[in-house]
């Protein structure tokens, strides 16, 4: 089934062209309703299904660590969903969550005036809107626009420097408007209404279907085919449910200097590239916004729960 979406992303043309005005998400749809089939499908019964969808599990895993009976919205706590184990140290640490001082540098950021007198309050009236808002495709420019980019672009507007896309500051007013999208329990919902807007969304997947570096890996082989694998002392997490949560705060990027632990869904997604042995594009760059915009897309309905944490 997943393979067969793998397949379709060489015939953009094809699946855009026959689309009408009211049917633009047609393919997408169908994309993301698979997705959520398959997903469900391999976590309602692990041991039972182990043959087709955990052949390399151990019997340890299978009963006492990988959890069955998953339903499509708890997929957004990444490999918490699924993992006993870890799921029992993120309800510990959830307790105090080491997010709450950057929401709070976020919202500082957010009133802060710029040298002429506005802030970012002039750009994002409401804050939960604008955590809620992207990636989002506008039809004037004809190109995917992310939060990070529409940060940047607020602060160029009114004479201030573009911040870092990584961390730092950029995190940390993602972070406040990441809490105040899920505080009023806002869902994804990305649209797709052009023909345009459906190209951008064929092209972020197959960029996450296709093979490229030297290990020829993809996206897909990790956190489709892989999701629920074990590599190393990590459970790969699902592609269902991994841009709820951004900005993150992760143990491995906060060790020996938490300040630094804190990072965007772009952040994550280079080093995640870079993993597969490949160069990731830039993250300001057409096909990272594509990938994001594709990503998205396949977590419609899903609600917002950031900024959270991993490992």
């Amino acid at each position: 089934m997943l393979l067969k979406i793998a397949r379709t992303t060489a015939f953009v043309a094809l699946a855009t062209c026959a689309l009408n005005a009211s049917n633009f998400n047609a393919q997408a749809e169908k994309d993301r309703i698979a997705l959520v089939k398959y997903f469900e499908a391999k976590f309602e019964n692990p041991e039972k299904n182990r043959n087709t969808f955990f052949p390399y599990s151990t019997d340890d895993e299978l009963k006492n660590n990988i959890m069955g009976g998953i339903k499509y919205q708890d997929f957004a706590l990444g490999n918490y969903a699924f993992s006993k184990n870890g799921r029992a140290s993120y309800d510990e640490i959830k307790e105090f969550p080491p997010t709450l001082d950057w929401i709070d540098a976020g919202e500082e950021l957010y009133n802060k005036k710029f040298a002429n007198g506005k802030s970012f309050a002039n750009c994002f009236a409401d804050p939960a809107e604008t955590g809620a808002a992207y990636p989002m495709f506008d039809e004037k420019r004809k190109e995917v626009v992310y939060l990070t980019l529409a940060i940047n672009e607020c602060l160029e507007a009114n004479g201030e420097k573009k911040w870092g896309t990584s961390k730092g500051k950029m995190a940390h007013l993602q972070s406040f408007f990441a809490a105040a999208a899920t505080e009023a329990e806002k869902v994804i919902d990305v649209k797709i209404t052009s023909a345009e807007a459906a190209e951008a969304y064929e092209k972020g997947k197959k960029y996450y279907y296709s093979q490229r570096g030297y290990l020829k890996l993809n996206c897909a082989n990790c956190h489709i085919q892989g999701a629920g694998q074990r590599v190393r002392n990590e459970s790969l997490s699902q592609l269902l449910g991994q841009t709820t949560h951004f900005p993150v705060y992760r143990l491995k990027w906060g060790a020996g200097n938490p300040s630094n632990g804190l990072g965007t869904l772009e952040r994550r997604m280079s080093g995640c590239i870079k993993d597969e042995g490949q160069v990731p594009p830039k993250n300001t760059s057409t096909e990272m916004r594509d990938l994001l915009f594709f990503m998205a897309y396949m977590n419609n309905g899903m609600k917002f729960d950031g900024p959270d944490f991993r490992k």
